[in-house]
Order: C-alpha cells, then sequence, then structure tokens
C-alpha cells in the first residue's frame, strides 16, 4: 500500500471511535480498506492479550469486546428481592434503599431526570432496545406547558410472552422499586398519573403491586404532595384479560379505555394523542423499576456495565434443558455461556450436549449451537448474529428437543394470540402454523420450504404492529440454521410413506380418491328413455 493511502486511512480511523484505541485495541501497523471491510493487521486486545487480526464489516454494529463482561456483585444488583424471600412492604422496600430522598429527586426537574437517563444509556428492556431517555423526552417537546390536557404515563405489565417471566418477579418481590419508578419517570414527562397494565393471570403480582400503591399513599409518597415535593402524581393498577396483543403499547392503550385490543395506525404516536387522546409513554415494567436507582447512584455508575450502547444491568429469565432453570441479574454484554454455565450450572448433559438457543424469547430467531459459544448477551451481539436480546427470556433446547415441533409450537401461539386487524398477520399466521405442524410431522415438499420462508417475508414489516414480525422470525431461524433436519424429516416420510404432494397429500391417496370403482352405476335404477 503506497505510504499517502495508509497516512490517509490511518488520519481517518484516528476520528472514529470504531476504529481507534478507546476500545482497548492497540494497532501498530497499518490499516488496510477496502469498499466493504476494514482490517487491521497485528493488533493486539486487552480482553486476550494474543495476536488476533480483527474485522470489522460497516454494516455491523457489534465492536470488539474491551473486556470479558459478566460476574455483578450483589452490591450492584437493582432488584435484591427477586425471589420474594425478603419483606415485599414498605418497611422491607425502604431497608433495601427505596424511597430514599425521593424528595431530592422529584425536586431537581424533569431536564434533571431525562438527562440523566440518557447519560446512563438506558435502553428498553421490553424488546425494542429503544432508548429511554430519548423516549421520555418526547413528551416534553417545545411549548408542552400550553397543553392543557392531562398527560399519562402507562407501564406495561402484560407480560405474555412464552419463556418471559422477568417482570412478575419485580412485581412479586420488588414492587415497590416499580412504584417509585413510575413516580420518578412521572416526573421527568410531566405527567400526572401511572396506569399499570398488569396481565390478568398475575393474581400474586397484582395483589402486591396494589399493596405498594396503598402503602405508598398512606405513607405520602403519592397523591397531592408527592413525597413533599409540591408534586401531584395518582398510580392505578388496572388488570387486563389475557390478550398478548395487548402487550403492544397502542393495543394496550385501547385495552385500558375499553375497547378491543387491537392496534392503531401511527401516527399519530402516543406521545402526541395516547390514552383518552392525551399525551402518553409506554414503558416496561424493567425499565420504569430501574430509573430511581439509576438518578439516585449516578448515570456514570450505570454505564459502567456493560459495552457501549448496551450498558447496564439487565433481569435474565433461562427456562428449558438447565440444570437450574432462574431469574438472575447480570451485567449487559456477559457471554450467553458464562451466563448459562455461572448461574444455571450449565446444560443438562453439558454444553456439548445442546441443541439450540433463543436468547431473547418466543419472538426472536433461534442461536445453533456453534453461534452460542461466542455471542455477547446484549443487543448488538445478538444482531449481528442474526437473532435478538428481544425481553432477555433465554431458552435452552438440548439434543433431546425436537426443535421442528418447538417452532411450531410458537407458531400456534402467534395464530391464536393474533387480533387478526391486518391480512397478512391474520391469513400468515394460519398458513405458518399449518405447513410447521406438516413439517413437523414430515409430510411436506422440499420446494414448499422455500415457499414458506418466502410467505414470511411477505408477512414481516407489513402489518400495523410488529406481532407479524415476531411470528415470522423464529421460522425463518429454524430454516436458516437447521434446514438440514427439515429436509432430513421429509425424506424419512417420502421413503416410508411414498411421493407427498403439495399440502401435504399423499399421491397414493390422491389416486385412490380420483380412482372410479368398477361397479360405478351398477345399482343404480333404469331410466325410461323419453318418448318421442
Amino acid at each position: 500500500m503506497p505510504p499517502e493511502r495508509a497516512a490517509t486511512i490511518q488520519a481517518s480511523a484516528s476520528k472514529h471511535p470504531a476504529l481507534s484505541e478507546p476500545l482497548g485495541i492497540r494497532a501498530t501497523v497499518i490499516v488496510e480498506q477496502t469498499p466493504l471491510l476494514v482490517v487491521r493487521h497485528d493488533a493486539q486486545t486487552s480482553l486476550s492479550g494474543c495476536s488476533a487480526k480483527l474485522r470489522r464489516g460497516f454494516a455491523t454494529v457489534q465492536d470488539t469486546p474491551v473486556r470479558r463482561y459478566g460476574g455483578l456483585k450483589d452490591q450492584d444488583r437493582i432488584f435484591t428481592n427477586a425471589y420474594c424471600r425478603h419483606d415485599h412492604g414498605v418497611k422491607g422496600a425502604m431497608s433495601r434503599g427505596d424511597w430514599h430522598k425521593t424528595k431530592d429527586i422529584l425536586l431537581k426537574g424533569d431536564s434533571w431526570i431525562i438527562q440523566t437517563i440518557k447519560d446512563s444509556g438506558l435502553r428498553g428492556r421490553g424488546g425494542a432496545g429503544f432508548p429511554s431517555g430519548l423516549k421520555w423526552s418526547f413528551m416534553n417537546k417545545p411549548g408542552w406547558e400550553k397543553d392543557p390536557r392531562p398527560r399519562y404515563l402507562v407501564v406495561n405489565a402484560d407480560e405474555g410472552e412464552p419463556g418471559t417471566c422477568k417482570d412478575r418477579e419485580i412485581m412479586r418481590g420488588d414492587p415497590h422499586k416499580l412504584v417509585e419508578g413510575c413516580l420518578v419517570a412521572g416526573r421527568a414527562m410531566n405527567a400526572s398519573a401511572a396506569y399499570i397494565y398488569i396481565r390478568g393471570e398475575f393474581y400474586q403480582e397484582a395483589s402486591h403491586v396494589q399493596q405498594a400503591i396503598n402503602e405508598a399513599y398512606k405513607s405520602g409518597f403519592l397523591g397531592k404532595d408527592a413525597c413533599g415535593s409540591g408534586y401531584s402524581f395518582d398510580v392505578y393498577l388496572h388488570r387486563g384479560a389475557g390478550a398478548y396483543i395487548c402487550g403492544e403499547e397502542t393495543a394496550l392503550i385501547e385495552s385500558l379505555e375499553g375497547k378491543q385490543g387491537k392496534p392503531r395506525l401511527k401516527p399519530p404516536f402516543p406521545a402526541d394523542v395516547g390514552l383518552f387522546g392525551c399525551p402518553t409513554t409506554v414503558a416496561n415494567v424493567e425499565t420504569v423499576a430501574v430509573a430511581p436507582t439509576i438518578v439516585r447512584r449516578g448515570a456514570a455508575w450505570f454505564a459502567g456495565f456493560g459495552r457501549a450502547r448496551n450498558q447496564g444491568t439487565k433481569l435474565f429469565c433461562i427456562s428449558g434443558h438447565v440444570n437450574n432453570p432462574c431469574v438472575v441479574e447480570e451485567e449487559m454484554s456477559i457471554p450467553l455461556k458464562d451466563l448459562i454455565e455461572k448461574h444455571c450450572g450449565g446444560v443438562r448433559g453439558g454444553w456439548d450436549n445442546l441443541l439450540g438457543i433463543i436468547p431473547g424469547g418466543s419472538s426472536v430467531p433461534v442461536l445453533p449451537i456453534d453461534k452460542c459459544g461466542e455471542v455477547l448477551m446484549d443487543y448488538d451481539s445478538l444482531k449481528d448474529a442474526q437473532s435478538g436480546l428481544g425481553t432477555g427470556a433465554v431458552i435452552v433446547m438440548d439434543k433431546s428437543t425436537d426443535i421442528v415441533k418447538a417452532i411450531a409450537r410458537f407458531a400456534h401461539f402467534y395464530k391464536h394470540e393474533s387480533c387478526g386487524q391486518c391480512t397478512p398477520c391474520r391469513e400468515g399466521t394460519t398458513w405458518m402454523m399449518n405447513m410447521m405442524d406438516r413439517f413437523a410431522e414430515g409430510r411436506g415438499h422440499q420446494r414448499e420450504i422455500d415457499m414458506l420462508l418466502e410467505l414470511t417475508k411477505q408477512i414481516e414489516g407489513r402489518t400495523i404492529c410488529a406481532l407479524g414480525d415476531a411470528a415470522a422470525w423464529p421460522i425463518q431461524g429454524l430454516m436458516r440454521h437447521f434446514r438440514p433436519e427439515v429436509e432430513q424429516r421429509i425424506a424419512a416420510f417420502r421413503a416410508a410413506n411414498g411421493p407427498v404432494l403439495f399440502g401435504g397429500r399423499l399421491k397414493s391417496q390422491t389416486d385412490q380418491t380420483l380412482a372410479l370403482p368398477d361397479n360405478l352405476g351398477a345399482n343404480l335404477p333404469e331410466v325410461a328413455p323419453p318418448s318421442a
């Protein structure tokens, strides 16, 4: 490479954080640049200390890890009563640090709270991962003081995705963190009230949250003079009826208003026209519950965990074929393998017995074992692995799992929970369910695999809400990594039962249906010919 070219690229690299030394990467020789790839030679990482070639494509969002993440210390945990081993009432909550100097936090004002949340790097914990501080700031647009409409915070506690159980642990063991979080978040967006929309099946959780609300009012933490700050704020608990679609923010708002839980077209967005036609922000339980601790301990403390753009701690709910299923709070960007082995006692039968892992709930694609060993549990790393963090619900499947049947079961769930408003979702989920049922049996045609993939792409991005995407992605992940399993099953069924036509019909059965019996018409009465 000409010296002039190398100098130009080195100067360009120094301007980009993704290519410079603050990430802990020491490059010593030259940087070669191709149209699609940047390659740095003779580089060392502070993670391993060994020489390695580091590649970063322009299309990727993942940076090379600076250190090995994980091993969150007990003093850094936000949720210290996740399993309800201690008192969940107001006295127990205050002994764990809740409601400490909340008045001082409220008096600092909305701008300070929002800026602290922005600086902390907190992203929504409900699955989308949108920056929380930015989302909350949409409520405080210039001139908002002149708007006479009330403003609302709505907390999405309608946790219904298969594999996800983190929010119910918060509401069961740390309900005061949620109630205090409503107050702090409500102050940030100048809301007058918060509505906690909780899943109807969560009876114990609803009881604990309502008890926490009552205790907060009795202690003067809520009401017309919340915590003695002069700020008026109320919190209401509303129980849903078990519809998964009401986890979508606009469908949740419709349900709160007493209507059918069907998503709204956007725009207008809830920050402009939300609950009862007023400015509204919908936030996840975990997102709201961590806010008081962040503003109390400082943005730098929270941002010190995890990689850039993936800061903080996160609740992970790990289920499936592990020795110790659990809900655990850990540092973001912890390796998936470390998360399972450190907190769950490893995969049942050992790591080599692993088939695949769904890292973020039923709505994200499955990952095979070869990707599970290196991927980090954060938004960017899982996106680069063609999956997603989702809600942080880790579903582990060992080699005893029928992976095709498992994904077919998800297809049943999404077909059942589709509200039917959008044709691609209403019809597409039915087709996907029927085809996956046949593939689980092996009753199909290999060309139908491509037809199913094309069907998922016709649903993805063509619906009002993301339920269509959530239904399509698990099937796409199955075909991306486990297509040979589907093809082998189809071949085995064909070998045992003969050729299979499109739609799963057996050729032998079709021939029998179309064949006319030899005695056709033998027992019919004779009909006299018409007279001339």
